[in-house]
């Protein structure tokens, strides 16, 4: 071809998708107007896309993949290009989480975005816009997700959900007593439903406790299991059974060493009360 500009999916998100799209035009022998034509759009927009001068909205990677039969492979991958705001890996294992049977979570420091609520949530995020870590829209992107990431529970089959807090992400205040007098009550509801186990890793663990990162597992639906795990740079996103049963060995004898549910709603109910 003339003129063919390479690319470089190492280079960005919107690079990658790109980089992708044009692949797998590129199996069907199709042109960039070919396309288009069956995505009712411009081979011009075709091409920005896949050189990556312009980013794919959520309508068009969809239409990419209803017109390359591709299952909602592009719409996943355009998620790592809205999601600017996120450590990159994430958008891809909120994907998976998305489909896991089972998930079970530890958190340090703070609730979990399964867990919270959205004042909770945007104030946590407020302070990260107050530091110019992140822009406000970056903001608002980030609790735009923790709501999206607790719809995607509700489906059937229910996942099954084990959550373990430290008992630091229980004491620390975020935005005043309304906020956490309603974290509390949404923590409570959470331990009520029928497909969750809640515990808290009390400070007396001391050196038992078994993980210093926050840390993610999941079981998917067809047995197999994957982590995730998160530093304030990076993100270790491991799809290797054997190297992730150490770690659900791990859970195990955290949840072991943890409160049971029943003392751990009943820490939650006297912090709760202690709220002025």
């Amino acid at each position: 071809m003339v003129n063919r500009k390479e690319l470089d999916p190492e280079r960005s998100a919107s690079a990658a998708f790109g980089a992708l799209l044009r692949s797998l035009r590129d199996e069907r022998g199709w042109t960039q107007d070919e396309l288009a034509a069956r995505m009712g759009c411009s081979g011009a927009h075709i091409s920005a896309v896949e050189t990556g001068r312009r980013s794919p909205t959520g309508p068009f990677a969809a239409r990419a993949d209803r017109a390359l039969s591709t299952g909602d492979r592009l719409q996943r991958q355009s998620r790592a290009v809205r999601h600017t705001a996120l450590l990159e890996g994430f958008p891809e294992y909120v994907t998976h989480e998305e489909r896991a049977a089972e998930i079970r979570l530890y958190e340090v420091g703070v609730i979990p975005g399964l867990l919270q609520t959205p004042e909770y949530a945007a104030t946590l995020e407020a302070d990260a816009v107050r530091r110019e870590a992140i822009t406000q829209e970056q903001a608002n992107e980030r609790v735009a997700l923790v709501a999206q990431r607790q719809a995607a529970l509700v489906r059937s089959p229910t996942p099954l959900l084990f959550a373990v807090l430290d008992e630091g992400c229980l004491l620390r205040p975020m935005g005043g007593p309304a906020v956490m007098a309603a974290q509390f009550d949404r923590l409570l509801a959470f331990a009520e439903q029928p497909n969750t186990v809640f515990q808290v890793a009390p400070f007396q663990m001391g050196e038992r406790r078994p993980f210093s990162l926050p840390l993610y597992i999941l079981t998917m639906p067809d047995r197999s299991l994957m982590s995730y795990a998160e530093s304030a740079q990076h993100v270790y996103l491991e799809r290797n059974n054997t190297l992730v049963l150490p770690l659900l060995t791990a859970y195990h004898q955290l949840q072991a060493e943890a409160l049971s549910q029943a003392a751990s709603v009943a820490m939650i109910r006297r912090l709760r009360k202690g709220i002025q």
